[in-house]
């Protein structure tokens, strides 16, 4: 039997991010990670996460953006003098399609309908929206080349801005959707 400690936050948002970044330094500290995805809109939680292991060679960080057009068209939410510090801090900066979100809004628009993708996300949405996100993201680290399939990643995300949530999770190509595991929850809202 293995027994792991899961910290709960007793509401949702970047009020967990300080802390998030405690069990994330934890894990890496106490246990064998390689790879870290950690999701960051404005940039902010990148920067601290970067920050945080600049001088860890041994850690493999990427933060994943909010694609161009997120918020509005011909937008991106993350400045281009945030994204060169997180560069600069030997971090990965990866700003690509969302995967269930994109398709998910484009089909709702269009037919107010329900479709795979929309299940797939609201189904992870039952563990929380930071969850959800940790999948999005390890997956699209893995579609941009950024980190192995099948290894162990720390993955970050959050509700709305900052981190509320961390993961372990086995990563898979977003083709490969079905290989993806949740293996732990480090830390999560209590929703």
């Amino acid at each position: 039997m293995i027994e792991r400690k899961v910290y709960y936050f007793e509401k949702p948002g970047a009020v967990n991010t300080v802390d998030c970044l405690a069990v994330v330094k934890d894990a890496i500290e106490s246990r064998v990670f390689r790879h870290i995805v950690v999701a960051t809109t404005g940039g902010d939680t990148g920067l601290l996460f970067s920050e945080t292991f600049k001088d860890n060679r041994d850690v493999n960080l990427v933060a994943i953006t909010h694609s161009y057009g997120f918020k509005e068209p011909n937008t991106i939410e993350i400045t281009e003098a945030v994204a060169a510090k997180i560069r600069q801090n030997g971090a990965k900066l990866y700003t690509g399609t969302m995967i269930t979100h994109s398709i998910e809004t484009a089909f709702a628009s269009a037919h107010n309908g329900l479709y795979p993708t929309t299940i797939v996300a609201q189904t992870l949405r039952r563990f929380g929206e930071g969850a959800k996100v940790c999948c999005e993201c390890v997956m699209m680290a893995v579609d941009a080349g950024l980190i192995p399939e099948n290894q162990e990643v720390v993955a970050v995300a959050g509700t709305g801005r900052g981190a509320d949530t961390v993961t372990v999770i086995k990563s898979a190509a977003s083709k490969r959707f079905f290989d993806l595991k949740v293996l732990e929850f480090l830390a999560k809202p209590i929703l």
